[in-house]
């Protein structure tokens, strides 16, 4: 990455610190761009023909627009300055319940105000610009007369503060006056899980003595005995076991590996880590790590033992306008210490199916640290190589702007590539796509 010169440095640090400046006059600035252009096209015909030609018509028409407009930004500046005082007293005042919620879906935050129905040719509009990508829709309760706040977030996150933007504007849209306003209050935003609706084993396994063949699979006699699950093939049934007691049970091979005794899972972030983490929470959240388990993530020093305590860390893993630092083998570090002697710990890492600085990082770890390590990318989707180009090409011909928020796809090469460079390193990989709801091994096979 190279460095810009001490000269561009300074430069682009003033030009940022006029853009905040200028985008702070803009927020008091009391004209729409309506109101400029009206204003302008008044000034202008009352200079050449209300006082150039004597034009009495013009002159009285440009006369009662000016007046139209100075009387909105007056109208529009004090009732804004009396909304704000009351609003932030309310603020201040009241006390609002904890938001948990799921990102795409819409959820009611508990914020309410006076519907305000007094106001003079004005209506009163906010948005919650803090945590960013929430699309705020105010509804007006005919019963209680109040306006409520409805939600719909777009990415997981943790916040302790809301800051909502208020907007007062004249009907006929020449002015406005907008403000805004922090409060504390604690949302936690979870991840979309998407159509996930089971995962495979999760829990990783080391290999015992015993194998009779070591390019072969690790089975043996067929002594595993347990209940019948969907997918089992019929000939493992055990027909007369079912005719005596109608229970359907199945004969497995005896396979000779253990189950790690405990289970790390850690939460890698990157560029479209929303996957990633929603199915991370699918996972802690329905028990496919099996027991006992621990999980982290980037972006935080703690770690979770309980599905309750792990939530937080995977919607407060993403944090806008920042990168987290990459913190697994600080994490493997600490917990390597923790654990017994003779404790066999596997490792879950959840990672977006995209490339990014992780990748490099995560190959260092997985030849510095002895696994045994599943790796569980996540995606929004495949899509061929291709058809990428293509599709964006029909979107934008086609489509007046593309959708917000859209989840998307990642190339198939692409995922395959990265799948191979972890398993080449002895990790086992997964791909599990958070659309479909369907998991794919290496090969992109469904698993």
């Amino acid at each position: 990455m190279s460095r810009l010169h001490p000269f561009q440095q300074c430069l682009s640090d003033v030009l940022h610190r006029l853009y905040v400046r200028a985008q702070r006059l803009f927020t008091w600035f009391p004209f729409t761009v309506t109101g400029v252009a009206v204003t302008l096209v008044c000034v202008l015909a009352l200079q050449g023909f209300g006082y150039g030609r004597m034009d009495l018509v013009i002159f009285a028409l440009t006369i009662c627009g000016l007046s139209i407009v100075g009387s909105s930004v007056l109208m529009v500046t004090l009732s804004g300055v009396m909304l704000r005082l009351r609003i932030r007293s309310a603020m201040q005042t009241q006390t609002y319940p904890p938001l948990s919620a799921e990102a795409g879906f819409p959820n009611v935050s508990g914020f309410v105000l006076p519907d305000w129905s007094w106001l003079p040719l004005m209506s009163l509009d906010w948005q919650v610009v803090s945590p960013e990508g929430l699309l705020t829709i105010n509804r007006a309760d005919p019963e209680t007369g109040l306006l409520e706040e409805e939600i719909t977030p777009a990415q997981r996150c943790l916040s302790t503060t809301v800051t909502r933007r208020f907007v007062l504007r004249d009907v006929l849209g020449l002015c406005q006056f907008s403000w805004q306003e922090t409060s504390p209050a604690h949302w936690q935003i979870l991840p979309l899980t998407g159509k996930l609706r089971t995962l495979p084993v999760l829990r990783s396994m080391d290999a015992e003595d015993g194998i009779p063949n070591p390019a072969g699979l690790p089975e043996g006699d067929r002594m595993d005995i347990r209940r019948y699950a969907p997918g089992d093939s019929t000939r493992d049934i055990l027909w007369r076991v079912y005719a005596r007691n109608r229970h359907l049970n199945v004969r497995l091979a005896e396979r000779s590996v253990f189950y790690a005794e405990r289970t790390l899972a850690y939460l890698i972030t990157g560029p479209q880590d929303e996957a990633a983490a929603g199915v991370a929470r699918f996972a802690v959240s329905h028990g496919a790590l099996g027991s006992p388990w621990v999980f982290g993530a980037d972006g935080s020093d703690y770690v979770a033992s309980t599905a309750t305590s792990a939530l937080p860390l995977i919607a407060g893993s993403r944090k806008p306008g920042q990168q987290n630092p990459y913190g697994l083998e600080e994490f493997l570090r600490n917990q390597g210490q923790q654990s017994n002697a003779g404790a066999h710990s596997a490792c879950i890492i959840f990672a977006p199916a995209t490339q990014g600085p992780w990748v490099e990082q995560l190959q260092h770890t997985l030849t510095r640290f002895a696994g045994p390590f599943t790796v569980v990318l996540a995606a929004d989707g495949l899509v061929n190589d291709s058809k990428t180009s293509l599709s964006k090409t029909l979107k934008k011909l086609l489509l007046d702007r593309p959708a917000q928020n859209e989840p998307v796809g990642v190339a198939s090469a692409g995922v395959q590539q990265l799948m191979a460079q972890f398993s080449r390193q002895g990790a086992y990989v997964l791909l599990i796509d958070r659309q479909s709801g369907q998991s794919f091994d290496q090969r992109l096979k469904r698993v």
